[in-house]
């Protein structure tokens, strides 16, 4: 693959015609994984993703990814079928316009469907490279921000189920590369959950610990746990329970004083407003590659900012989504952590593009400086990892 270069001058023709979108096309693709990590929701089997390509008639190309849902050939249909007749013959410029077209004609007016928005997500983010490219800017640059730190923290299909000694380790790993922070998967049983926690908050006095339950509690378990998250100065538990669970988080949010996260399985600013206006859940978490893709982002990060409540993204599968979310980090003045994907395998990461980031000495990420979202995806790759059926976690 060609590295990527810095590029301060138009790639070329920005008129009408030539931004005009003649090709919409999703991938969904897969590889299998050995001894998966086990998390809240299962142990890992296969890693999905959906890659969602856009031509123009003056021949630019972006590329976004749309989250798998765990449905991957589902979510590829619904960009290649619906949402390309949507969106074909418009400017690739007018994202605004294309989500709202998407929104009246599919979205709004059959429900707030996560599908939809999951698919979405993944086209308006080639929509946003295109632009970029349209321009030589980076995303970051045409989003209004500048080159500038981001904090990371080990995170992704990594730090899951197993002894207390092993995770131990594993967080050493991340700490001598650099990371000042990690987030454990628990969600297990509340006992091996506090074994775990306690072990590495021991080994690493400092070390901002963060924690996922996948969904995975009781309102019961969380009772039990959340004293401890406080005695170990845990500084989030994410999604204790599922998304659409209001009354749980309201109930959790009074055992003790350790942030809820959530919002990486709420859809849109429309599901943000409830989160936000409820004030249980100040921990903001949307993914660019689920809840609306940058537009809609953005949107959601300018109605937190006035609630002065941080944005953290979740990471999706491929380099284009963490690329994209260095670039959208950069942009917001209510950012918070990257969210490094440390699995020790990821295909998707290492392979189907360029490499998204780099981790600093001190755990900090910085957005690329190509045009767009700034990765070179290998095609070759695509066509060689076809999908793979069935559930991703067993």
């Amino acid at each position: 693959m060609a590295k990527t270069k810095i590029m301060t001058e138009p790639t070329g023709d920005t008129s009408a015609r030539a931004l005009q979108i003649d090709e919409i096309i999703a991938f969904p693709i897969s590889f299998p994984v050995k001894d998966g990590v086990t998390l809240g929701i299962g142990r890992a089997v296969k890693r999905d993703a959906v890659v969602v390509r856009v031509r123009t008639k003056g021949g630019l190309v972006g590329y976004g990814e749309s989250h798998h849902g765990r449905c991957p050939g589902a979510i590829g249909h619904i960009v290649n079928s619906t949402l390309r007749q949507l969106a074909m013959g418009m400017n690739a410029a007018d994202v605004t316009g294309i989500w709202a077209r998407i929104y009246k004609f599919q979205l709004g007016s059959h429900g707030m469907g996560a599908a939809c928005s999951m698919a979405m997500s993944g086209l308006d983010q080639a929509l946003w490279d295109i632009r970029g490219k349209a321009v030589g800017w980076p995303l970051y640059r045409l989003l209004g921000g500048t080159s500038r730190a981001i904090p990371a923290y080990a995170g992704g299909i990594s730090l899951g189920y197993q002894p207390p000694t092993s995770l131990v380790e594993e967080v050493a790993g991340f700490a001598a590369s650099g990371f000042k922070a990690v987030k454990l998967r628990i969600g297990d049983t509340a006992e091996r959950d506090i074994a775990r926690i306690r072990a590495v908050r021991r080994a690493f006095p400092d070390l901002d610990i963060l924690t996922d339950a996948n969904t995975g509690y009781t309102v019961a378990d969380a009772r039990k746990v959340i004293p401890e998250l406080d005695a170990n100065a845990v500084g989030w538990l994410e999604e204790p329970f599922p998304a659409h669970d209001y009354k749980s988080y309201a109930l959790a949010a009074g055992f003790g004083r350790v942030a809820l996260a959530a919002g990486e399985n709420h859809y849109t600013r429309f599901e943000f407003t409830r989160v936000i206006e409820d004030g249980i859940i100040t921990i903001l978490q949307p993914d660019l590659s689920k809840s609306g893709g940058i537009t809609e982002l953005l949107r959601i990060a300018a109605m937190a900012s006035a609630w002065k409540l941080p944005i953290h993204p979740h990471t999706s599968t491929t380099c284009i989504n963490m690329a994209a979310n260095i670039h959208f980090l950069a942009a917001i003045e209510n950012g918070g952590y990257f969210e490094a994907d440390t699995a020790k395998l990821n295909a998707f990461r290492d392979h189907l593009g360029t490499c998204p980031y780099k981790i600093d000495s001190e755990g900090k990420v910085y957005p690329l400086e190509g045009p767009g979202i700034g990765v070179d995806i290998d095609e070759a790759f695509i066509k060689k990892h076809p999908l793979i059926e069935g559930p991703g976690f067993i």
